[in-house]
């Protein structure tokens, strides 16, 4: 963000506080409901964060009702998903192809149109698309002629500008146009976009809309992020313990669950970033980021937590 928009922003991070904060973990899989989605909220009042209905399983649209009718009034909401795709590399989320859209939203809405007849919110159309699969590296070792940029220095695909600054943290992301791997990020982010257009603006989405002075807003998170925050390294980010998820909540101040024994990994994710987001939502620089330019919030928006 620039010049007016930019000060607003920080303005308003600095002031802004929240009554809730919520973390979705989150999942591209395909099938009416997702063992990859957890949900945890943590109060600004204090306390352990807590499982929405743990025993539950979720399916997109769950969320997707959620989110636009059951949300709790004034929350921060984390989704573990990338809300965009890269531009700023090549000028385009899909440079060469006529048809490619402007911004974040009209990207949300082909997505979704593209997608229509998939059912359970899931995206395989995307990215069997004639046209658009030619960006994209997929199972079998197929790797789309433009799944790189032309000038890239590496062989990891493209990435968005917050994802390079992930980096710097210690993370390792992926490219979005990556389907293959177990920490691939691709397909869930097209289904969460399907998710984010079918909002129809309800719930803001920053930075894609500015952060709001009042009332709920939406963000992209990492979980990476918060569990680097808690002194885990990077590839040890994921948590399957109680006593360890206890250990990573106390070095970042919050009350603790208690309890023994395993944890499935989503559920810890979910419960770890909601405790993050409620210490680190009042940092003013996490809201203004000094790569976060005017024409970057439009287009490939930005993890909250990236520097």
């Amino acid at each position: 963000m620039v010049g007016e928009e930019a000060a607003r922003a920080a303005a308003l991070s600095g002031l802004r506080r929240f009554d809730w904060f919520v973390a979705i973990d989150w999942s591209g899989s395909v099938g009416p409901r997702q063992k990859g989605i957890a949900i945890a909220v943590a109060s600004a009042d204090g306390g352990a964060p807590v499982l929405a209905e743990p025993d539950r399983a979720w399916s997109r649209e769950d969320v997707l009702t959620l989110l636009r009718e059951d949300l709790p009034d004034n929350a921060l909401v984390g989704v573990d998903l990338g809300i965009s795709l890269p531009f700023a590399d090549c000028g385009a989320f899909f440079p060469g192809w006529n048809d490619s859209p402007a911004d974040a939203r009209a990207l949300w809405a082909l997505v979704d149109d593209v997608c229509r007849a998939d059912p359970h919110l899931a995206a395989t159309s995307f990215v069997e698309h004639p046209d658009l699969a030619r960006y994209y590296r997929r199972q079998g070792g197929l790797e789309g002629d433009r799944f790189h940029a032309p000038d890239a220095a590496h062989r990891r695909g493209r990435f968005r500008v917050t994802e390079t600054a992930q980096e710097t943290l210690g993370c390792k992301p992926y490219s979005n146009f990556n389907l293959v791997g177990a920490a691939q990020v691709g397909k869930s982010s097209l289904t969460g976009m399907r998710v984010l257009h079918r909002l129809d603006g309800r719930v803001p989405v920053w930075p894609v809309d500015p952060l709001p002075a009042t009332g709920s807003v939406i963000a992209e998170i990492y979980t990476a992020i918060p569990a680097i925050a808690a002194m885990r390294a990077a590839g040890r980010s994921k948590i399957r313990d109680r006593a360890d998820l206890d250990a990573a909540l106390s070095a970042l101040g919050s009350p603790c669950l208690g309890g023994t024994g395993p944890i499935d990994d989503h559920a810890s994710d979910a419960l770890l970033t909601a405790a993050w987001l409620r210490e680190r939502s009042a940092d003013a620089a996490l809201w203004s980021p000094a790569g976060l330019t005017a024409k970057i919030a439009r287009t490939e928006g930005w993890t909250f937590g990236a520097p």
